[in-house]
């Protein structure tokens, strides 16, 4: 059985053309975790709206208790840590990680940057090896292989990799870097562009982005059909030149 951990981070609690201001990014990885179950009823899914429901900033306490010896924690430091552990649990669980994110003002949602901060953890997803330099950083999820496919919706046009936009997008560059800095390498972009534009130039991009999270629940369920043991290689759709919800 594969584990799926699913995260939306849209501020919009509804779906693009079903509900009013609905989100772009929920309709992609509805239509991602819909497919999936269609095909592979058995896996697991994890659900978690970080839109709606953000993880906490971390502050001075959780500072402190992280970089705290776990045998010399107080039970405050514990307390402070709880709801880390948990995400955290969440993510060493899953063997798919499924991210729905807009791209708000060239970055990530406050609240995604939150889930990233309280999972990128010393002693749980990222160790110290004190012996390499000048990189000591020692990623603890790559002790299996782990995917993370990242459904985007940017408003503008340009964004992607390639685009004349493409230097101020900072949501998947930091996603990506977060991730691979613990362990998880395998990922798999898919973008909708143009939702200020609307029109056919969105309803373009709307409709490839939906055919190609159709292609990728196909291709990475029949590899983990092929191989239980995932896949080895990368796959990055490529999006319409096609920032949002």
């Amino acid at each position: 059985m594969t584990r799926l951990l699913h995260l939306d981070a849209s501020a919009r609690p509804g779906l693009a053309g079903k509900d009013n201001h609905g989100s772009h990014s929920r309709n992609l990885t509805h239509r991602f975790i819909s497919q999936w179950q269609s095909r592979r009823a058995q896996d697991s899914i994890n659900y978690r709206d970080i839109g709606q429901n953000p993880p906490s900033f971390i502050d001075h306490d959780w500072i402190a208790s992280a970089f705290t010896p776990e045998d010399r924690q107080e039970a405050w430091m514990k307390d402070a840590l709880a709801e880390s552990d948990l995400l955290v649990d969440e993510l060493v669980a899953a063997d798919v990680l499924v991210i729905g994110t807009p791209l708000y003002n060239f970055g990530m949602p406050a609240a995604l940057k939150a889930w990233i901060d309280q999972v990128v953890r010393l002693g749980r997803t990222v160790g110290i090896d004190e012996t390499k330099h000048p990189d000591p950083y020692v990623p603890l999820l790559g002790d299996r292989p782990r995917h993370a496919v990242i459904l985007t919706a940017r408003g503008g046009i340009g964004f992607g990799p390639g685009g004349e936009m493409a230097h101020m997008n900072h949501l998947e560059p930091n996603l990506v870097t977060a991730l691979n800095f613990i362990g998880i390498t395998r990922i798999h972009q898919i973008a909708i562009e143009g939702q200020e534009t609307g029109g056919d130039v969105l309803a373009a991009s709307v409709a490839q982005a939906l055919r190609q999270v159709d292609v990728l629940v196909a291709e990475l369920q029949a590899a983990l059909d092929a191989n239980p043991k995932p896949l080895v290689t990368e796959h990055v759709p490529r999006a319409a030149p096609a920032q949002a919800s």
